[in-house]
């Protein structure tokens, strides 16, 4: 499993790491989508928006969620988690997005 390291803070003294898991867990749930408002701006505000639309979702759901409550648990409630670190943590969101994933360049979509 891949892992990432963001910078939480300005000066660069502080960094969380980020697993390809938390990511796809981003993507599975969708929670970027419609989360900045329209200036894209990443303020305290935003980030306690997500958080509230998680607690919301945990409380809301009745199957498994561990890989919810992973994400919560590793980067959203992560002591050094601020404002900066939410922007960084969506910038490594959209590059991961971008990247073309290992189960696209197997070996077998090349003999096709």
């Amino acid at each position: 499993m891949k892992t990432y390291s963001i910078q939480t803070n300005l000066s660069g003294t502080r960094h969380i790491t980020v697993s390809e898991k938390n990511l796809e867990t981003i993507e599975h749930y969708g929670l970027f989508c419609h989360l900045i408002d329209s200036n894209g701006i990443v303020d305290e505000a935003v980030l306690e928006k997500l958080r509230l639309n998680l607690r919301s979702l945990i409380a809301s759901r009745e199957e498994d969620i561990k890989d919810l409550l992973d994400l919560c648990i590793d980067v959203i409630y992560h002591n050094n988690m601020k404002a900066f670190g939410l922007q960084q943590l969506i910038q490594l969101y959209l590059k991961w997005l971008s990247e073309p994933s290992d189960e696209e360049n197997s070996p077998e979509d090349e003999d096709r």
